[in-house]
């Protein structure tokens, strides 16, 4: 399979950008994305040239590294799928693709398609916690949870944090993540010790970090690779007003 790849290159943070343009030949379409990346980065190298600034670690969407928009969308053209995940004949022969970073004032670019999403990692810091009492370990099972609550809790927690929410959101809007943050704790007994405190806190740290406010379009959901839904947004405003009323 034969493309043409647009792709955004930026030297640095404070540096202008611009798409440069790099023709693909003979891609298995079993390649993943980044295989056909690390191809086009060797052929730079090759040549002398530097080679595509990216990010990604894992290989297993796990990681949420792997931070890229494809022709327009987070991930690329998917659904359900990380860019790591994403396979080569998911595009037809002979087409343009546009790879660019996350766009998102939270979201600086460091290098070409690397941009810096520490802003997550100041949200998680400011409430991402549960208390735990020293001394033996308690038996296994011995709180007991219900099924429902424990598999709300392991879907809020299927969030790796990726930010494709962010990038597609017009308000550049962090608050699916910072939901599911704050969901995956709510449902257990053993996140509700600091309920009132952490909730406050995730959503203080979010704005001052810069992210936006949601306004129900739905794109942070349609494009999140592990498929959170926007309920858990719901539940973080339920959250924050019952922990507005009860510290005052």
């Amino acid at each position: 399979m034969d493309f043409t790849l647009h792709v955004w290159r930026q030297p640095g943070p404070k540096a202008e950008g611009k798409m440069a343009t790099y023709p693909v030949k003979d891609i298995s379409p079993d390649s993943s994305f980044f295989e056909m990346m690390d191809m086009v980065n060797y052929h730079l190298l090759v040549k002398g040239e530097e080679p595509i600034a990216l990010d990604y670690d894992c290989l297993e969407g796990i990681c949420g590294n792997c931070s890229l928009m494809i022709n327009g969308i987070a991930h690329g053209p998917e659904p359900g799928t990380t860019t790591c995940q994403l396979h080569m004949r998911s595009f037809k022969d002979g087409d343009h693709i546009y790879v660019e970073p996350w766009r998102a004032k939270a979201f600086p670019v460091i290098r070409d398609l690397v941009v810096d999403r520490s802003a997550f990692d100041r949200i998680l810091q400011a409430g991402g916690f549960v208390s735990v009492n020293t001394g033996g370990a308690p038996d296994a099972n011995a709180i007991p949870i219900s099924k429902e609550e424990a598999d709300l809790s392991m879907d809020a927690a299927q969030c790796i944090g990726c930010g494709a929410c962010v990038a597609s959101c017009k308000n550049a809007s962090a608050m699916l993540f910072v939901g599911a943050k704050v969901a995956q704790f709510a449902h257990l007994p053993q996140g509700k010790a600091e309920r009132t405190r952490r909730v406050l806190q995730m959503i203080e740290v979010m704005d001052k970090e810069g992210f936006g406010n949601c306004t129900n379009f739905h794109e942070c959901e349609a494009v999140c690779p592990k498929e959170i839904s926007v309920e858990f947004i719901s539940e973080m405003n339920r959250e924050y007003l019952r922990a507005s009323i009860v510290s005052k």
